[in-house]
């Protein structure tokens, strides 16, 4: 598969957010994400839109925003939203609701299914390309990126917006995750902010795939 260009990622994730330097420290490996379910404020949007949405949701919603603001994408660009679990702690409530109380509310219910997060994205800014909701093949990230990535490569779409959340994962799961969310646009060709990603079947998280993004900025590559 030859290579692809990604812009500047934006992300965010607790006890980093949006801050620069902490995401450096992080990338040297000096800071951590927190394991916490904090998420953004998104005072941008209506209150009651933001005052349901979950972690993931909210964290996705930030990410599109930061990338319209700061990067500025058309928004007649198709999103490619990836996410290893989704709406897991919504899930597991509702699986909880049907245990002990034999029963799901319908709006928990519509605000649990995988593409929920991307989809208020574009409800929230009024992005009109569609999207597409992948879920990495037995959890290996590079799979989701072969499948994000095609369209450009194949010359059906100029550019996509890629889209990466997921949240932390319940504790009864007995998991190790981070929650962490980030967006960038990704091209065929080349602008003076973006970076070459050539080989593809080496990132194998979510993670790696910033820090590559990250590292490959950093030099200028």
């Amino acid at each position: 598969m030859s290579g692809i260009f990604v812009s500047k990622p934006v992300m965010w994730a607790p006890g980093v957010e949006d801050n620069s330097e902490k995401w450096e420290k992080w990338l040297k490996g000096e800071g951590r994400i927190e394991k916490s379910t904090s998420a953004p404020k998104l005072e941008y949007t209506d209150p009651l839109f933001r005052r349901r949405l979950s972690q993931i949701s909210k964290m996705t919603v930030h990410v599109v925003h930061e990338l319209l603001e700061k990067v500025g994408f058309d928004k007649d660009t198709k999103l490619v939203f990836v996410s290893l679990r989704g709406e897991i702690a919504r899930e597991f409530s509702i699986n909880k609701g049907i245990i002990n109380e034999n029963m799901i509310l319908p709006a928990g219910f519509s605000l649990s299914v995988f593409n929920t997060p991307v989809a208020l994205a574009t409800i929230a800014f009024g992005l009109t390309g569609g999207y597409s909701a992948v879920y990495p093949s037995k959890g290996d990230f590079s799979s989701a990126l072969k499948n994000a990535f095609a369209p450009v490569l194949c010359g059906d779409e100029e550019r996509i917006v890629l889209v990466y959340a997921d949240e932390l994962v319940p504790e009864c799961y007995g998991v190790d995750s981070i929650p962490l969310a980030f967006a960038a646009v990704v091209s065929a060709e080349k602008t003076e902010t973006s970076v070459k990603i050539d080989d593809f079947e080496s990132i194998k998280s979510p993670d790696a795939f910033l820090k590559r993004l990250l590292e490959a900025g950093r030099s200028d590559v």
